[in-house]
């Protein structure tokens, strides 16, 4: 019997929080080979464009300890 996409979603929502997390893991960390190529090329385009909105002005950078530092409190309260 095969499982359709909605029957497997279900039973991986069934599953305790740090399983559905493991199989999060492994599902993100396994693209199609033939694929791959495509994915990096979007990441590089992404990058990209990150780096032109810095060099334009249009984004304010920030050192990483304060990023972090901000992304601590966001999840801490």
């Amino acid at each position: 019997m095969t499982l359709t996409v909605e029957q497997i979603a279900e039973e991986a929502l069934a599953l305790p929080s740090e399983a559905r997390a493991l199989l999060v893991d492994r599902l993100v960390e396994s693209p199609d080979p033939a694929e791959d190529g495509y994915i990096q090329q979007l990441w590089a385009n992404e990058a990209r464009r990150c780096r032109d909105d810095v060099r334009a002005g249009y984004v304010q950078t920030i050192p990483g300890d304060e990023a972090l530092e901000r992304v601590r409190r966001t999840f801490t309260g």
